[in-house]
Parts: C-alpha cells; structure tokens; sequence
C-alpha cells in the first residue's frame, strides 16, 4: 500500500498547473452548491430524497478529471454529484432520479460515459468489472472506474469484483471514498485490518491510499491509475480518505452516532478551503476570480432548482417499453390490462 503525497499533483500534471487547479476549484464549488441546495430541495418537498456528499467534492471531482471521457467509462453509486458533474452531466438530469421523475437518471449513459446511479450497495463495482472485461477483449483502451463507499468494500461483491479483476488483469480502478462511517457504523468496527486499499495485496494488484481532501493528490493517484490500466497493468484499489460533513441522507441524523468535536476537526480540512489556498499560493487569481466562480456556481444551482421542480411524472407505458426488447405475451397482456383500466 502506497500513500500519495500532497502537491505531487501539480509536478505531475504537466502543463499550466494553475489552469488545472483552477477548473477544479470551479467544479468543486458548483458541486458544493448544488450539493447544499439538494438538501434543501428535500427539505422543501422538490425532491423526496437526497445522499449529500459534502466533505467529500475532492474525491469526486479529482477523480472524475483524470478520466478520458473517449475512451473510460465510470459506475457510480447514489451519492456521485460531482463525478456527474465533473463528467459534464446536466445536473436536472442526474437530479431527475431524486425527484423521482425517472429511474437512474435521464442523461444518455452511453454518451456521458456514466452509468446510471445504482442504489444497490456495491452493486456497480460488478458492473465495472464486466465492463472492463469486455474494453479487454474489444482492446479500446478504455479504463472502468467503480466507486463505492467503506461500508460496501464488506460487501461479498466487492470480494468477488476485485477478485475477478486481478486473475484476469481487467483494467479497472476500484474508488474506494473512506467517509468514515457505513450510515452509523464507524470505518474501525467494519474494515478488518484498517484499510480498504491494504486489501489490494491479497488481489494481486496495487493499493492506494490518498488524502481524498486534497484534490490534487486525487487527480494524480486517480490517472496514474487510470494509465496503469490502459498500458495492459490491470487494476488498482485507491482509498480516498475523506469525510462525510452532512448526514448519511436527508433521512439520516449524524448527531445520534457521531460527536460535533469530530465533525469540527473535519471542517478544518475543508477540500474547497485547502484548494482555495492552495489556489492563492500560486498568485494566480484574486478575490474577482472567487467572486466570478461564486457567482456562476450560484447562477447555475438556481436554473437547476428551478428546472427539478418543473419535471413531471413519466408516461406510465415507460414501465413496459423498457423490459424487454422482444416482450412476452404476459407483460403485452399486463399493458393492455393497464390501458384499458386508463380508458375506462
């Protein structure tokens, strides 16, 4: 298991480091802001529920930008936002599942290159397996990126996933976001041994563990990985260790299993603060630069608001249409029974 170190990012990245940096600040505003106003949607009836992911923007979004959006193809969980939005995902379309308008999202996943947002715990790491398998066999060059949570790496699919990736050296990077806590279970009582990416060794493949609040320490552990992958290396476990500032979802009251001392300590290494200095140092940009990403960010999250609330419920024949490519007689039955019963 390898630790990345902070800044070695910008040495690596080639290039105008600045300009990187600064799209990555922009991303992880937008995405906070968005974020925020999620929760607030669901506090206000727009949506019925929402996973925030504050605390958790460099992760994400370090993540998604080292991706080759031609060639790589990501499988996120229900509380990716900013993989979404770093992937160029219309933020009404990955919000659409929310507010329950449609299942998994209204983007064209082919397209965007993201996978629809799958609920089930670990369930899109398999899914990222199979998909590498087949950029294997196709040899496209393309990498599968899987994330999930520290409470889904106890999942047996995990096992099985990582497992099959390393005999067959699928190019794959498994994301590991290590908030700390699986809903009210703290990471000690729930990964053996400590360490998700320590598990890497027993898969034959390399573990990775990195400040998950340092966006560019992400960025670069992320296409390092992502490179490995595609020159025929195989796969790579990452563990970004991160936090989860808010509740678990919107349903969820993190002051029940967690201290205010805890959360505190956490909010001094705020992803968007250590960016933002990081950013500073450079003597790149000056307060109008923050001003202007403010301002965007905020223009941005009131059209989205304003477009989630607009969305309507879907044509109930959907439930049919998207079954079965050739349907069975039962299920053609099942929609005239529902057609008749809508025309009386």
């Amino acid at each position: 298991m390898t630790l990345t170190t902070p800044g070695s990012a910008l040495r690596a990245s080639g290039g105008d480091d600045a300009a990187l940096l600064r799209r990555l600040y922009r991303t992880m505003v937008t995405v906070r802001r968005l974020d925020l106003d999620g929760v607030a949607m669901q506090r206000q009836g727009i949506v019925p529920g929402y996973a925030p992911m504050r605390g958790q923007e460099a992760a994400q979004v370090g993540s998604a930008a080292a991706l080759d959006l031609a060639l790589d193809f990501a499988f996120p969980t229900y509380r990716e936002l900013g993989v979404a939005v770093t992937m160029g995902v219309d933020p009404v379309a990955y919000l659409a599942s929310h507010q329950g308008a449609w299942h998994g999202g209204l983007w064209d996943a082919a397209a965007a290159r993201l996978a629809p947002i799958n609920a089930v715990v670990g369930g899109a790491v398999t899914h990222a397996v199979g998909w590498a398998l087949g950029a294997k066999l196709d040899r496209n060059g393309g990498v599968a990126i899987a994330y999930f949570g520290d409470g889904a790496s106890s999942q047996g699919d995990i096992h099985e996933a990582m497992n099959t990736a390393g005999v067959s050296q699928l190019p794959v990077v498994f994301f590991c976001q290590n908030n700390g806590w699986a809903i009210s279970v703290p990471a000690a009582k729930q990964v053996a041994g400590g360490s998700v990416a320590a598990r890497a060794a027993g898969y034959g493949m390399p573990g990775v563990r990195v400040d998950g609040n340092d966006v560019l320490a992400v960025y670069e552990a992320t296409a390092e990985a992502l490179q490995l992958a595609r020159d025929g290396g195989g796969p790579t476990v990452i563990e970004a260790m991160t936090y989860r500032s808010g509740p678990h979802s919107t349903s969820d009251d993190p002051g029940r299993y967690r201290t205010l001392d805890e959360e505190q300590s956490w909010l001094a290494r705020d992803p968007l603060t250590l960016c933002e200095e990081r950013l500073r140092a450079t003597g790149t940009v000056g307060d109008d630069f923050f001003a202007e990403v403010s301002d965007t960010a905020g223009a941005l999250t009131d059209r989205v608001r304003a477009d989630v609330a607009a969305l309507g419920g879907r044509p109930g024949e959907e439930m049919f249409d998207f079954v079965f490519a050739d349907a069975p007689a039962a299920l053609l039955g099942q929609r005239r029974a529902w057609e008749e019963s809508r025309h009386g």
